[in-house]
Formats: structure tokens, sequence, C-alpha cells
């Protein structure tokens, strides 16, 4: 792997992971001297995180992590609940035991997280579930579209998670999508779907209640949320 996709990567799981938080200044020189390269590798990987809407370079400002912005988790909600449906009404039909002794697997996984407060590895296991799913849908390739759609998702996903019982709820929710399709429910395991992604929306405006200065509002004036 080339220095700049190094960087690239680092970066990009620490922005994701909240270990960078919006409006951090991102420092070239500093970030350059941290992985042992040269500046030119690290100027490459923020124009392409900055391409991607997670750094924002300001002209004679400097360059911050770009905060999250709710018009864009408004469409990647959109992408991500048609897709997760589609996988998982596929998923149901098609499950069979050693797929769904995977899923109690990670469900375990999961309990156990909760128990240690192990908000790193929820995450890890959270993603490890909804993959899971594509796999036994037989749709690996649509997991890969939503992990591109939901990027600015994950970063409040990360604020979310030292929220009371924020952990508890999504396995709840994800116990809700398994005991369907152990019924063989299809239709029911879409709905438990619907209602744990459905669940974003509410939990956004909390985040953005006690963390103001971590998003960003472009949607159009007049629109529900829009920044005055």
């Amino acid at each position: 792997m080339s220095a700049a996709k190094q960087v690239y990567h680092a970066l990009r799981q620490q922005i994701l992971d909240m270990t960078l938080l919006p409006g951090t200044r991102i420092i070239e020189r500093d970030i350059a001297a941290e992985h042992g390269t040269s500046r030119t590798p690290v100027h490459e990987a923020v124009q392409r995180l900055a391409e991607e809407g997670l750094i924002e370079v300001v002209p004679r400002v400097g360059t911050f992590v770009a905060r999250i912005p709710l018009d864009q988790i408004e469409e990647a909600m959109l992408v991500r609940t048609a897709l997760e449906a589609a996988v998982v009404e596929r998923a149901a039909t098609r499950a069979n035991s050693e797929g769904l002794a995977r899923l109690r697997a990670i469900l375990a996984e999961q309990h156990a997280c909760v128990e240690a407060n192990d908000m790193r590895g929820f995450h890890r296991t959270d993603e490890a579930f909804h993959e899971a799913l594509a796999d036994i849908a037989g749709f690996p390739g649509v997991w890969r579209l939503i992990v591109q759609a939901k990027t600015q998702v994950d970063r409040y996903r990360r604020l979310t998670l030292p929220m009371p019982g924020r952990m508890d709820g999504v396995v709840a929710e994800h116990e809700a999508v398994v005991a369907a399709m152990e019924s063989g429910e299809a239709l029911q395991a879409v709905a438990a779907m619907r209602d744990h992604l459905d669940h974003v929306f509410p939990v956004v405006e909390i985040a953005r209640t006690f963390r103001p200065d971590y998003f960003v509002n472009h949607l159009p004036a007049g629109r529900p949320g829009d920044d005055a």
C-alpha cells in the first residue's frame, strides 16, 4: 500500500470513529511526521477525503474535519433503508441454520460489548451483523454500496453510542430481525429492519441538541431542521 493510501485509510478511520472530531484542524506537516512520510502523500490523502466530504478546505483559513451534514444523512438513510429492506427480505427466504447461527453469534458478541461498554467493538459487530445479512441474501455487493452510502451516518452513530440505552436498543432491534427470520416471516423481518433504521433521525436530533457544533445543514431554507 502506498504512503498516500496508508495515510488516507488512517485519517478516514479516525474521522469515522470520531477520534478526529468535527472542526478539528488538520495540519499536514504534523500528520506527515506522525506517519514518517513527506507532506505529498498526506496532501493527496487530504484531498481525497475532501472529495468525500469528510474534510473541509477553507481557503486562507485552514483545513478541518468537516461537520456532519444533516442533509446527507437523510439521503444516505433513504438509500440504506431501501437496500437493507430488500436484503433482509431475501435473506429471510434463504437463511439456513448456518446463517442463522452466524447472526446469533454476532448478537452474542454485541451483548458482550454492551456489558463491557465497548463502543468500538459494538460498532464493529454492528457492521458485521448487517454485512452477514447481505451475505446470507447472496448480495455481498449490495453491502459495499451501503457502506459507501452511509459514510456520514457512521460518524453520527459513533457519536450517539454513549447515550444511555442506545446500544441496548440497537441489539433489541437486531434481535427482532433475527427472530422474524427464524420464524420464516420475511415481511415481519423487513418491518423490523425498517423500524430499526427509522430510529436514526430521532437520535440525530438528540445528538444535534447537545453537540450542535458537530453538525451542519445544507437543506434549502424552509425545510425541517433548517439552520436559522
